[in-house]
C-alpha cells in the first residue's frame, strides 16, 4: 500500500493553486490511484495538464517530483510530462536525467525526449545510447528519428562523429542504420562510403546496404545507385552477399513501378498475421521450442482453415455469391528468418492460399524480449512483404511485443488497415503482482526497467488506437476486465470489438486418438514415430516407476507459463511425486535461450537434471505439433510396460488469456489443470473436466494436480473426456475461430472500401 503523505512532505499531495494547480492536481492524481496500471493511466492526464499551467512552475514541480524518492510510479510520469513541457529548460531537465544514476530513470529520459523538441546538448549521450543497444538503444534510436525531421543536421553530425570514434562493428553497425533513418542526401553519402570500404567489418557493410535500400521505400530515387552498390556486393558472400541478393530483388521489383494489370487478381480477402519472434513453417517442426509456442501453431492452423475452399466451410459464403460475405482467400504469415529465405518467398505472396513470408534479420535468432533493437529490420521487412503481397486488407496483430509495435508502423506507412488481439498482457501480470505484494510503487523502477513494462502498456494502447477492430478473448468478466485491465469501455463502441475464442485444430487430435486406441490396427507410420519417440523418452524411468501415470505440460520454458513452478509443486508433495511421473514438453535444451536457461536453472535447484529421469522427472524438449497430439493420446491412454494410463494435463502458468495447448489437451480426453483466472475459466468445468486453481500457490497446485489424477481414473471419466471433446468441437474448432475471423476481416474491409468513397483521392 503507498504510504500516507503530506502537503509537508509532499507537495504533490493535493490540487494547489497559482501557476501550477493543473500539474499538482495532475500529480497527486497519479500518486493516489488505486493502482499501478490505473496510475499509468493518469499520466496521460499529468502529460495533458502541464500545457495549460505557468511553465516555469510547471517544470519546478514535475523536477521535484522527479527526484522525490518513495513513487517511483509518479516520478516516470513526471518524466514524461516533462516531454510535453516544450521549454528549452524542460528540455535540459531530461537531458540531464541521460548521466543520472537511476537506470529506469536514464531510460525514460530518452523516450520521453523523443516527445520534445530536438535538445541540442542531448544529441550526441543519444548516440552513445544508440551504440550501446538494447532496448534502451532502440528508444534513442526512436527519439534521433523524430528529431531528424526536422533538425537532420546535428543528428546526422553525431552520428558521423559516433562513426569516426567507435571501432566496434557492433557499435557501428547500429549507428550506420540510424544513419538510414535521417533524411537529405548526406546520410546517403555516409552509408556508401560504408558500403565500399574493404576494412569495414562485414556486418557493418551489410547494415548500411541494407539502411540504403530501406530509404527507397519511401523515395524510389536513388534506386540505380543503390542497385549498383548491391551488384558489387552481391559477390562477398556470407551476410553481405545475402542483403545484396534481396536488395537487388527489391530494385528489380521497384523498376516495374505500379501497375495495375501486374498486381495479382484476387476475389477474397487477404489477410497478413505477423509473429516475427518464431521461425513458423507449414509444419510446425520448431514447436515449443524457444518463442515457437502456441502462437505459432494457432497461425499455421488458422491461416490454412481462413483459405480453406468453399465447400469445406458450408457456412460461408463463396467470395462470388452476390451481397454474401467476402471470403478470405489469402493469408500470409510473417516470420523471422535470413535474407535467403526472405527472398525466396517474395513469389510466392501473389498467389492464393496460405503463405509464409520471414522478415530477415542479421545475426542469430534472439529471444523475443530482447529483440527490441529490431525494429527498424523488422518495419523494413514488413513493408516489404506488404508491397510484394499487393492488396492487403487487414494486418492481424497480436502481443505487444516489437514485432507488433513495428507491423503497425508499417501498415501505417502503406495504408492498411489493423486489426488487434487486446489481451491484458502485461496489465494482467502487473495486477496480479501488485496484488500478491510483490511489485510495489517504491520499487517499479527496477521491474520496469527489467520488463519494459510502462512501454508495453503504451504501446498496446496505441496499437488500439490504431487498430480499425479489436478483438478479444473471453473471460468471465470481460466488460469489467477490460475496464479494469485495460482502460476501455466496451459499452462504448460496441460494434468496434468482437470476442472470438481461439481454436485448435480437431483432425490432428483425432487422427492421434484414433490411431492409439485399442484395436484401431495400429497407428500410422507418422504416430508409431511419434510413439516410439515417446517411449524412448519412457525408457529413461527406472523400472519402479514405469507403472505409473503420466503428468504432462506444454509449452514454451518461461516464468510466465510457470514451468519451474509445476516441477516444485510436484516435487514438493511426496505423494503426488510417488503417484505420477511429470512429463515437460518444450523448449530447446542443448541452446537454450536466457528465460529457457533461467528455467532449467530453477528445475535443476529442485530436481537435478542427471538424476531427473530417475526421480521421475522427464524433460522432453520440444517436439512437434502433430509428435504432441499422439503424445497427448497416449498420456490417457499409456503405454505399455512404461506408462500407465489415466494421465492428466497441468498449465502452471501466471496468467493464461485463452489457453490454446489446454484446450488441446481437454480435446484428446485429458483432465487439466488450469489458472483460475483469465481465459481458462471459461471453458475449463471445474471438478468434471479439469480443475481452476491459484497457480501462484505452490499448495494450491499441488492439490489441483492429485484431484486431477483422481478425477482423470474415476469411473466418470470416459464420460467427463467426452463433454471436453464435445465442448471443444462446438467452440473451439478452427474453423469456428476462422469464421469469426473472416467477419471481423470482411467488415474492415467495407469500412475501408466505404471511407475511400468518402474520401476519393486528389
Amino acid at each position: 500500500m503507498t504510504p500516507a503523505v503530506t502537503r509537508a512532505t509532499d507537495p504533490c499531495a493535493a490540487p494547489g493553486s497559482g501557476g501550477a494547480a493543473g500539474t499538482r492536481s495532475a500529480l497527486d492524481a497519479v500518486h493516489r490511484a488505486p493502482t499501478i496500471l490505473e496510475a499509468v493511466r493518469r499520466a496521460e492526464a499529468l502529460s495533458a495538464a502541464v500545457a495549460d499551467d505557468d511553465p516555469a512552475e510547471a517544470l519546478a514541480e514535475l523536477s521535484a517530483a522527479v527526484r522525490r524518492p518513495g513513487d517511483q510510479v509518479v516520478s516516470i510520469a513526471a518524466v514524461h510530462a516533462l516531454g510535453a513541457l516544450p521549454t528549452a529548460e524542460a528540455g535540459a531537465e531530461l537531458a540531464g536525467l541521460l548521466a543520472g544514476p537511476l537506470p529506469h530513470l536514464r531510460e525514460h529520459a530518452v523516450w520521453a525526449l523523443g516527445a520534445h523538441t530536438t535538445v541540442p546538448d542531448a544529441v550526441a549521450p543519444l548516440v552513445g545510447v544508440v551504440a550501446e543497444g538494447g532496448f534502451p538503444g532502440m528508444l534513442a534510436q526512436r527519439t534521433l528519428e523524430a528529431w531528424a525531421r526536422t533538425a537532420p543536421r546535428p543528428v546526422l553530425g553525431a552520428l558521423e562523429q559516433g562513426l569516426a570514434e567507435e571501432p566496434g562493428p557492433p557499435r557501428r553497425a547500429r549507428l550506420a542504420e540510424t544513419a538510414g533513418l535521417v533524411p537529405g542526401p548526406g546520410p546517403e553519402r555516409l552509408l556508401e562510403l560504408l558500403v565500399l570500404d574493404p576494412a569495414e567489418d562485414p556486418r557493418t557493410r551489410a547494415t548500411a546496404l541494407e539502411a540504403l535500400a530501406g530509404r527507397l521505400q519511401d523515395d524510389p530515387a536513388p534506386r540505380d545507385a543503390v542497385e549498383d552498390l548491391a551488384r558489387r556486393c552481391a559477390a562477398a558472400g556470407g551476410e553481405l552477399g545475402a542483403v545484396a541478393g534481396l536488395v537487388l530483388e527489391d530494385a528489380a521489383h521497384a523498376a516495374l513501378g505500379p501497375d495495375p494489370a501486374r498486381e495479382p487478381g484476387h476475389t477474397g480477402l487477404t489477410v497478413v498475421q505477423p509473429f516475427l519472434h518464431a521461425e513458423i513453417d507449414h509444419g510446425l517442426t520448431r514447436s515449443g521450442q524457444g518463442d515457437n509456442g502456441g502462437i505459432a501453431t494457432l497461425l499455421v492452423h488458422l491461416g490454412d482453415a481462413l483459405c480453406a475452399a468453399p465447400d469445406s466451410a458450408p457456412d460461408r459464403a463463396p467470395d462470388s455469391t452476390p451481397g454474401g460475405p467476402p471470403r478470405v482467400t489469402r493469408v500470409v504469415t510473417v516470420s523471422r528468418g535470413d535474407h535467403v529465405e526472405a527472398r525466396r518467398a517474395l513469389a510466392g505472396l501473389g498467389r492464393d492460399g496460405h503463405a509464409f513470408a520471414p522478415v530477415p534479420f542479421l545475426g542469430e535468432p534472439v529471444h523475443s524480449a530482447v529483440a527490441w533493437p529490431r525494429r527498424v529490420a523488422a518495419v523494413r521487412g514488413v513493408r516489404r512483404v506488404l508491397r510484394r503481397a499487393g492488396r492487403v486488407d487487414a494486418v492481424h496483430l497480436r502481443m505487444a511485443d516489437v514485432g507488433s509495435m513495428a507491423a503497425a508502423e508499417a501498415a501505417r506507412a502503406e495504408g492498411v488497415p489493423v486489426v488487434l488481439t487486446m489481451a491484458p498482457d502485461p496489465h494482467a501480470l502487473i495486477a496480479a503482482r501488485e496484488a500478491a505484494g510483490t511489485l510495489t510503487r517504491d520499487r517499479f523502477g527496477a521491474a520496469d526497467h527489467a520488463e519494459h513494462l510502462w512501454f508495453r502498456l503504451r504501446l498496446l494502447a496505441d496499437l488500439g488506437a490504431q487498430a480499425r477492430h479489436m478483438v478479444l478473448f473471453p473471460r468471465p468478466a470481460l466488460a469489467r476486465d477490460a475496464r479494469d485491465l485495460l482502460g476501455v469501455d466496451l459499452a462504448a463502441r460496441p460494434g468496434r470489438h468482437t470476442v472470438v475464442p481461439e481454436g485448435i485444430d480437431l483432425r490432428a487430435v483425432e487422427e492421434a486418438a484414433a490411431q492409439t486406441a485399442p484395436g484401431a490396427g495400429g497407428p500410422g507410420p507418422a504416430a508409431a514415430r511419434a510413439l516410439a519417440d515417446l517411449d524412448g523418452v519412457l525408457a529413461g524411468l527406472p523400472p519402479s516407476r514405469r507403472a505409473l501415470p503420466l503428468l504432462v505440460t506444454v509449452g514454451r520454458l518461461h516464468r510466465v507459463k510457470g514451468t519451474a513452478a509445476l516441477v516444485r509443486a510436484w516435487a514438493g508433495e511426496p505423494a503426488l511425486r510417488d503417484r505420477c511421473n511429470l512429463l515437460v514438453v518444450g523448449g530447446d535444451l542443448d541452446r537454450p535461450s536466457p528465460d529457457e536457461r533461467e528455467q532449467l536453472d530453477l528445475v535443476d535447484a529442485v530436481v537435478p537434471r542427471a538424476d531427473a529421469a530417475s526421480r521421475g522427472l522427464l524433460l522432453a524438449g520440444h517436439r512437434p505439433n502433430g509428435t504432441v497430439a499422439v503424445w497427448l493420446a497416449a498420456v490417457r491412454r499409456g503405454r505399455p510396460g512404461l506408462a500407465a494410463g489415466h494421465g492428466a494435463y497441468a498449465c502452471a502458468s501466471l496468467k493464461e488469456e485463452f489457453g490454446v495447448a489446454l484446450v488441446e489437451a481437454m480435446a484428446a480426453g485429458l483432465v487439466v489443470v488450469a489458472p483460475r483466472t483469465g481465459g481458462p475459466a471459461t471453458f475449463v468445468q471445474d471438478g468434471v473436466t479439469g480443475l481452476l486453481v491459484d497457480t501462484q500457490d505452490r499448495e494450491a497446485l499441488a492439490r489441483g494436480l492429485t484431484r486431477a489424477l483422481d478425477l482423470a481414473a474415476a469411473p466418470g471419466a470416459d464420460a467427463a473426456a467426452g463433454t471436453a471433446r464435445d465442448l471443444v468441437r462446438e467452440r473451439f474448432s478452427i474453423q469456428v475461430m476462422a469464421s469469426a475471423l473472416t467477419d471481423v476481416y470482411a467488415e474492415v474491409a467495407r469500412s475501408r472500401s466505404a471511407a475511400a468513397v468518402r474520401s476519393p483521392a486528389p
